[in-house]
């Protein structure tokens, strides 16, 4: 019987070609664009989570309360490890690291030299962390402050292997020489932390003594507690724990507790509100998990749809078989098994096209994800997505064609219901609410990605490069400048000790004539050379810059106009400031501009006097069409001034856009499922037009001999689908503009919704559904009449 059923369902899918390859065609599409998100959201999911020790390693953020606001970061006193292991018995371990910081250093044996990533971190970091040792051993791979552990690749490039490697000696910034401690496997791309190389924690305190005071945050604190720890007890001991290192809190200044939490969690949920964690990656996370259910619905609408419409033509045979005794279970079963007959020959063909898209699918999402056939649970996955999908792809039709009188069926007599047929047109307006949500988000997030590229910063950020000062460039940063200024290419050099889309160092040690005691404010702050405002293009709104040719601007200060309406000076030029309790003046007042991203409102900002100090970047403006000029021009004069450290650099538009990373992977894929939504909803709607102008082939003809003409008879076929568009649309809208809302609400500065976005989603979809239904509406309009009428 089972033998049979295949045979009939084998039969009608060759038999009815068209819509057997619309069918294969939409489920095929969506399974591979689902099955593909599914990856995303898997590897997303999978990240950190190798380690051994994750159910007992947590994150310390601190909160910060201060200016009647909450705010929280992971940053941290580069003593709180240290201290949080002795005051807590919980305690197992504890790190302070700079892991996920970006530092780049030099590196050199022999006459190789590379500019490698990597981070500090305590002697515990490989006792908490799973990253595997090739070579030493994680109880004593940091305990040198002289040494350092490497990764397998940074150990073949140097040395040609791990084993050849360990004991070697490397110098590290051409100012001390390090000895390799251990090797460690290469990172892997499911850790949320990358690096090459590991220094010593007390070698990093000693580099960097302002790590050393209890008011300076900048490293990550992390914990690994004992097998029998409370978490939530843990977590309460250690909230007010910095209440008696900070000297403001004993002012009143501000006030400062510690939170955990776990490690495994932080990179999907790294985002604050209110000193609370509030999403992050989740978020994009839940989007495209529902995005895959959306997509494979539209796609099993299709197959409903289509079963439903066509279920006239199979009416004689439901008939027949029920005459001579089949009951509705078995019915029922037999066109199930018809759907997952076509379901599993769609998702061998969706495998096809993941096999092909997987590569352009890991260069838009920047991951390495691979297709985990060798994986048992994979393949038990897929059985279920395939079972699941032809369930609820088939379930329907098969009720409703089993449900059948067969005495109707066989008197010719049977007709669709109003019930049915109105199911089925709310299922192709589901259908195109679905697709219109996609199209109006790729539209307004395509809009918000354009905005943060077309905004103006407040400052030109074109022509701009950053050159690391490293090496003999600090000592020889006036003698780089002014031979830099002689090359061609090259239009203005200043210096600053962090990048103008990332000034993050912020502090409240600032005082002014007037200032409310009870008043904490916090300043984002960064120290700038000489001619800074002229090579960034900032406006004064008063004041001037730092020059040379005054001697007292060393004690001079700029500040922004959003700081001077905190502050409160109407005159402010020449009025006394103090930072840190270094007293000077206000020189200058910048226009506000832009330097953090966009997802945060402009803070007030002090831009300190820095012409000497002993770090940072150099700062290039080239001439416009010159940069590559102005390049060869620098690299010739640092490689002389600095032959140990390699010349590298940066371009400030382009730092800017890695602040929009995730928006832009989000823009991209969005573009490629809201038009693959589309494609599979076409499908469907091509599939009824051509069954609909089937039905109605002697309607057609009949109008036709009565003179009615092709446009009319389009418009007649075209009518009904197209009504359903505008109701679709109709209810698409609100939903996605209260999406949209919440989405635009994570940015400070953001496009309004305006109705044209909706105009231009809604003219869009009524014209590719119309596009899709002439094909097939013109088509029956153009058939010769004596050729339909005939058998009448």
């Amino acid at each position: 019987m089972i033998k049979n059923y295949l045979k009939v369902a084998w039969r009608n899918l060759i038999k009815n070609k068209a819509h057997t390859f619309i069918n294969i065609a939409g489920l095929s599409v969506g399974l591979a664009c689902s099955l593909l998100i599914l990856l995303w959201v898997q590897n997303e999911m999978d990240v950190d989570a190798f380690h051994k020790n994750g159910k007992n390693l947590y994150s310390v953020y601190e909160r910060q309360f201060f200016d009647h606001k909450v705010t929280a970061q992971y940053f941290t006193p580069g003593l709180l490890a240290s201290e949080l292991k002795k005051a807590i018995p919980e305690i197992k371990y504890a790190t302070s690291s700079t892991t996920g910081f970006e530092e780049r250093h030099t590196f050199k044996v022999g006459d190789k030299i590379l500019k490698i990533e990597g981070a500090a971190a305590d002697s515990d970091f490989f006792k908490m962390f799973s990253y595997p040792l090739l070579q030493g051993n994680a109880q004593n791979a940091l305990n040198n402050i002289s040494g350092i552990a490497i990764s397998k690749k940074m150990a073949e490039n140097f040395f040609g292997s791990p084993q050849t490697a360990m004991g070697k000696t490397i110098r590290y910034d051409n100012q001390k020489d390090l000895i390799v401690t251990a090797v460690f496997d290469n990172i892997g791309a499911n850790s949320s932390e990358k690096f090459d190389y590991i220094t010593n924690w007390q070698a990093y305190l000693k580099d960097n003594p302002w790590a050393l005071n209890w008011d300076n945050n900048s490293p990550l604190t992390y914990i690994q507690l004992r097998d029998d720890a409370n978490p939530v007890l843990v977590d309460k001991k250690i909230t007010h724990l910095l209440t008696s290192y900070n000297k403001f809190e004993k002012k009143g200044i501000f006030t400062q507790d510690l939170s955990l939490q776990r490690f495994d969690q932080k990179y999907l949920h790294s985002n604050f509100k209110n000193g609370v964690i509030d999403g992050g990656r989740i978020e994009y996370v839940q989007l495209f998990s529902i995005v895959a259910v959306f997509i494979l619905l539209i796609a099993c609408i299709n197959f409903m749809n289509l079963a439903t419409a066509r279920s006239v033509k199979r009416a004689k045979e439901i008939g027949v078989r029920k005459a001579i005794g089949a009951v509705k279970s078995i019915l029922v079963w037999q066109f199930i098994g018809e759907s997952l007959l076509l379901t599993s020959i769609a998702v061998i063909i969706s495998l096809v096209f993941l096999t092909v898209l997987l590569p352009v699918f890991n260069q838009i999402t920047q991951k390495q994800i691979e297709l985990p056939f060798n994986q048992p649970l994979f393949w038990i996955k897929l059985l279920g997505i395939t079972i699941i999908t032809g369930l609820v792809s088939g379930s329907y039709p098969a009720l409703f064609l089993s449900s059948f009188n067969p005495v109707k069926v066989l008197k010719g007599t049977l007709k669709l219901d109003s019930g049915t047929v109105i199911f089925r047109k709310g299922l192709v307006v589901f259908q195109f609410v679905l697709s219109i949500i996609l199209i109006i988000g790729t539209i307004i997030v395509s809009k918000q990605i354009n905005y943060t590229q077309s905004i103006n910063l407040g400052f030109d950020r074109e022509n701009m490069i950053y050159v690391p000062l490293e090496g003999n460039l600090v000592t020889n940063y006036e003698v780089l400048k002014n031979e830099a200024l002689k090359m061609p290419g090259i239009q203005s050099i200043t210096r600053t000790d962090c990048t103008p889309t990332n000034i993050t160092p912020s502090t409240i040690g600032v005082h002014w004539i007037g200032k409310d005691p009870n008043l904490n404010i916090s300043f984002n702050d960064a120290s700038v050379g000489y001619d800074y405002i002229n090579t960034m293009k900032l406006k004064m709104v008063a004041g001037r810059d730092f020059s040379k040719d005054n001697a007292t601007d060393s004690a001079g200060y700029i500040i922004n106009e959003t700081a001077l309406k905190r502050i409160g000076y109407t005159d402010p030029i020449g009025k006394p400031f103090d930072q840190w309790g270094n007293k000077g003046i206000i020189i200058g007042v910048v226009k506000d501009f832009h330097f953090n991203s966009l997802h945060e409102q402009i803070k007030p900002l002090i831009l300190r006097y820095g012409e000497k100090d002993i770090s940072g970047y150099l700062m290039l403006r080239t001439q416009p069409g010159k940069t590559k000029t102005a390049l060869a021009s620098m690299e010739t004069i640092c490689k002389q001034l600095n032959p140990n450290f390699q010349f590298t650099y940066a371009f400030s538009d382009e730092e800017y856009n890695k602040l929009y990373n995730n928006e832009q992977i989000v823009g991209n894929l969005s573009n490629a499922f809201a038009f693959l939504a589309i494609f599979i909803s076409c499908l469907g709607l091509l599939g009824l037009a051509m069954f609909t102008a089937e039905q109605r082939v002697k309607e057609i003809g009949i109008r036709k001999v009565l003179g009615a003409s092709v446009s009319s008879l389009f418009a007649l076929l075209s009518s009904e689908f197209l009504w359903l568009i505008v109701i679709a649309l109709i209810i698409a809208s609100p939903i996605a503009w209260y999406t949209m809302n919440i989405w635009l609400h994570n940015f400070a500065y953001y496009i309004p919704l305006q109705f044209s976005v909706f105009a231009l989603a809604g003219g869009l979809i009524i014209f590719i559904a119309l596009a899709t239904v002439s094909v097939q509406a013109i088509k029956a309009a153009l058939i010769n009449p004596i050729k339909s009428l005939r058998s009448e």
